[in-house]
């Protein structure tokens, strides 16, 4: 089951389009699920049919497991993955294409340094610098970064 669902993803990987407007996470979870159907139709000649709902296994608590909770299982694992790169190539960009101030303003506005995220008001105090002037930043930084991550 795990090697068909590694083809699965592996087909899904190698057949995502991001122009499509749909995340990496959501297209491999299904381009998963499909394998895992394709391979049970196939299976159907030669042994019994099997359902996502039928049960596999008992649960360490004593619950019944289904084949489609290990399915869904595995796209919240995906879609935490994909939240944790979309995370680093996020910060990557701020280091690499922000000026000092820029990164500092980020950093503060939207709470990137492990901090909760900050006012302008708060920025600006912080910074040494107007409101005004932290809005100017923070949307030049932003068409910075949106570009950036386009790429």
């Amino acid at each position: 089951m795990i090697s068909i669902g590694t083809i699965g993803l592996i087909k899904g990987i190698t057949t995502f389009d991001p122009a499509k407007g749909a995340r990496l996470a959501t297209y491999a979870a299904r381009c998963v699920e499909n394998e895992i159907l394709m391979y049970f139709r196939s299976q159907r000649k030669s042994a019994q049919d099997v359902s996502l709902s039928d049960y596999i296994e008992t649960g360490t608590d004593g619950a019944a497991l289904s084949l489609m909770d290990v399915v869904g299982e595995d796209c919240d694992m995906m879609e935490r993955l994909s939240d944790r790169e979309t995370a680093a190539a996020l910060r990557r960009a701020v280091d690499s294409c922000l000026t000092e101030q820029e990164r500092q303003v980020i950093l503060l506005r939207y709470g990137l340094n492990g901090q909760p995220p900050k006012r302008q008001r708060e920025v600006a105090q912080i910074t040494g610098i107007s409101r005004s002037y932290v809005s100017r930043i923070e949307k030049r930084a932003l068409g910075k970064l949106r570009g950036e991550l386009e790429i």
